[in-house]
This record gives structure tokens, sequence and C-alpha cells, in this order.
């Protein structure tokens, strides 16, 4: 006679499940979607910012985020999900150039919003002007706790960045993890992008709630290529790394502003993602950037994130620049622009048109990106590299790589592929002229210049830069 009883698998099978779950809870990483959590605005919450008394900045600089590269603007390989979802309630710059293609140079400009030229920083050992008013400055005097944390040597206090800065620092590097890679292995002795955001992170967990805060993060990741398993999804060449790096950066980005969400710091802070220059990868004969001012080293992303979720992105469909940035920073938050000429122009105005479901007014305007070719050489002549960009059109002159010098006319209606310079001499000779006038310009400050120590040097060049 058989004894088994007959027993029910539903037992089993709960147990079975309830492991799986547990096991899925513990393993699998599920997130909220942070960019959702902020309450929803639109035209009466953009005009209301200006009077607000507890916004805050976070200013997320990506050293060599090519804006073509990443998803966000469109690029095929989903490099940016993170940026991409943040930028679908934002406001971004959809046409946005840089004003050079070497870090110092483009990023003295934004800061001042005046081109390299009238700020005067063009050279290796140039540094900002004391007369030189920075947005850091704008927001101490308004109140604003300033932090600055930086990476990159070119934007170290020697240079005179630290204006208006409470505290301007680089963090120490930490424990590495074994998983990243680097391309540029000269770059380990840097730390990575992860240290930046601890420190962040120690900072809004002490002052994020007491204070009114402006926050600069300089990252590098991209700029050395970093990328680790998890991120190492389009492939091993030159330009699969970069996207590598790129879709790294996202993740590294999204972990702090995932932190910004669970301190309840969203709902009144700005956060801004922009970047210096891009990254070429041989489209012209030229690689990498600082040799040229190509739109693939001076197009740049620039993404602006409100304390509230639009409901549409909005997209600035004009031509910007990196120099527009502050201007319209400031005037969204009630500040003033600083003092003097300056070369950039805010786009409240513009945005403001969006937001109602109107066409912003139209402007005659051009913009400039500038390197000088010789900026790494003591004593050298200057060597200019100028672009004009001015609606669809785009005009370039430098030196070549065979050591010629050249000129072209680009047009965005053939993807700023072929030299229109003869099929259409008249404009090519307007936009030469405005670039002659442009390479003409004096600075507007008494030039300063120090002597870099044999350490500077070296951590310059360890960023893969040739100095003397």
């Amino acid at each position: 006679m058989n004894t088994r009883k007959n027993r029910s698998p539903w037992p089993l099978a709960v147990l079975a499940l309830a492991a799986i779950g547990a096991y899925a809870y513990w393993t699998v990483e599920v997130a909220p979607d942070a960019v959702r959590t902020r309450p929803t605005g639109g035209v009466a919450e953009l005009e209301a910012l200006a009077s607000r008394e507890d916004t805050n900045v976070l200013f997320i600089l990506i050293d060599t985020l090519r804006a073509e590269r990443m998803s966000a603007y469109g690029y095929a390989r989903e490099t940016t999900p993170f940026l991409s979802k943040l930028s679908s309630t934002s406001i971004r710059f959809g046409k946005n150039i840089s004003q050079s293609s070497w870090t110092k140079a483009s990023m003295a400009s934004m800061w001042s919003s005046q081109t390299p030229l009238r700020v005067g920083i063009t050279r290796f050992d140039e540094t900002i002007s004391d007369q030189v008013e920075m947005p850091a400055e704008i927001l101490a005097e308004a109140g604003f706790k300033t932090v600055g944390l930086y990476r990159n040597g070119w934007v170290n206090p020697s240079f005179n960045f630290q204006q208006g800065f409470e505290k301007y620092y680089k963090p120490l590097s930490g424990r590495i993890n074994p998983q990243i890679q680097r391309m540029r292995p000269n770059a380990g002795a840097h730390g990575n992008d992860e240290s930046v955001v601890l420190d962040a992170k120690e900072f809004l967990r002490i002052h994020g709630a007491s204070s009114r805060w402006f926050l600069y993060l300089h990252l590098m990741d991209v700029h050395e290529y970093t990328y680790d398993q998890e991120s190492a999804l389009f492939g091993n060449g030159v330009s699969d790394i970069y996207d590598n790096s790129i879709l790294r950066e996202d993740w590294v980005v999204s972990t702090l502003y995932d932190y910004l969400a669970e301190r309840g710091f969203l709902e009144n802070t700005i956060v801004v993602v922009l970047s210096d220059h891009g990254e070429a990868f041989g489209e012209r004969g030229y690689e990498g950037h600082a040799r040229e001012v190509f739109p693939e080293t001076t197009e740049t992303p620039v993404i602006l994130s409100l304390p509230f979720a639009l409901e549409n992105e909005i997209v600035l469909p004009m031509q910007t620049s990196n120099m527009d940035v502050w201007p319209t920073l400031l005037e969204l938050l009630g500040l003033p622009l600083p003092s003097g000429e300056i070369d950039g122009q805010s786009r409240f105005d513009e945005i403001m048109a969006l937001a109602r479901g109107e066409s912003p007014a139209p402007r005659e305007e051009s913009t400039i990106a500038y390197l000088d070719e010789n900026w790494g050489t003591p004593g050298g002549k200057r060597l200019p590299a100028i672009s004009i960009v001015e609606g669809g059109h785009r005009y370039v002159a430098g030196t070549g790589l065979n050591g010629q010098k050249f000129e072209v006319l680009l047009s965005s209606e053939d993807g700023m592929k072929t030299n229109q310079i003869a099929a259409q001499p008249e404009l090519a000779e307007r936009m030469r002229a405005k670039a002659l006038e442009a390479i003409a310009e004096k600075s507007a400050y008494d030039s300063a210049t120090i002597e870099l120590d044999k350490m500077q040097l070296d951590q310059l060049r360890a960023l893969g830069y040739q100095l003397p």
C-alpha cells in the first residue's frame, strides 16, 4: 500500500518564486525615474524663476563631449540614455558651438561670455585678468555658496579660474575600480570622475539643505576615454571607445542626479550639462582636438534642466554659443549680467517664445570659434585658426596638415562636407571679412602670463598635450 500522501506543488512553487524575487531585488537595481520626480511646469514657472530665492545651480562640464556623438542629439548609438531622458523635460541648445577647441581658451570664453581674443586667453601661459567679472563672483554676491571641483589642469587656480569660488580644488583620487579601462594610460594618476561625484555628494550632504549653492564640476573621463565592462558596448576602435566613455559618463552623471532626487534637491535646482569642446576622428584628416576649429571639435551640447519638468522639451533652433550660457542662466535667476561688454547674449526671450508655442524673433548674428595654433609654443608668433558660423554656413580658415594656409565655406545642407567658396563667392567674401575683423580684435584687459613649473607642465603633458 502506497502511504505517500499526494502533496500539492504550489508551496514549492511559491518558495521558488520568492527566492527568485529576493535574488532579483538584491541583484537588479530598480531605480525610480528621478527625472519625473519634479513637479511639472511651463510658462508661468519659467517667468517665476527670477523671483525665487531658493534656486541652486549644479553646473556639470563634461570635457571633450561632442554633441554629434550623443543620442540626446540624434546619434544612432544609445550613448546618453540618461541625458536623453533629462533633455526630454528640459531646455536644449540645438545648434551650439564652443569658442575654441582647447579647454583653457574655451572655458575662459564661456565664463566671461567673451571671445577668447577679447578675454585674452589664447596661449598656454596666459591668465584671466582680475578685471573679468566671473559668474561665481555674481552668484557669491547674491548669497550663493560657491564651490568648484575640477580635474583638468587647464582650469586650475594658477590661471585665475578660481575667481568667485569659496572653495575651488581638485579632488583627491580615490580607489580606482579595477574594471575601469582607459585608452590613454598616462591619465592613470588622475583618478576618475567618481571621485568628483563623491566630493559633490559630500558637499550636498553638509550644505545642500542649509545654503543656496552653486556647484561646478569639471569631469574628465570622456577626455581620457574611460570605460568599463558595462559601457564597452560599441567596439574597441578609437572612435568606439570614445562612445563607450560617453555611455559611462552618462551613468556617472545619472548617479549624482539620483542623489539630488533622494535628498529632495531637484525641485529647487537648475542642472546644466555642457562641454568645452568636441573631438575629431579623422573626418578631415585631424585627430583629437586643440588643432583646428572645424565642427567636429567645436559643436557641443547645452542642456538646462529646471526645478520643474517641462511637458515638452524646448529646443532652441537658432545658432547659439557657450558664451550665451551664463547670460541666459543669470536672466533665468533674476541676477545681473557681468559688468562690461560681453559677446554672449541671453536666450531667455527665445526660450519664453518657444514655451508659449511661438516662433522666436529672428536675430542677425554670427558666432566665432578661435584657436591660436601656436598656443603651446613659448614666444611663437600667433597663428590663428578661426571659424565664423552664420545661419547654415560656416567659414573656416587656418593652417592645414601640409602646413599651408586654407579656407573653406561649409553648409549644413550637405552636412558641412563640401567647400562652397567657388559656388558662393559673395557669401565667402563677407564671412572672410568678419573673420579678419575678429582676428584683429585686441584683449579688453591687460595681459598677464605665468611661468609654469615642472610639476604643472608634467600634469598638463599627462593630459596628452605637447608642451615645452
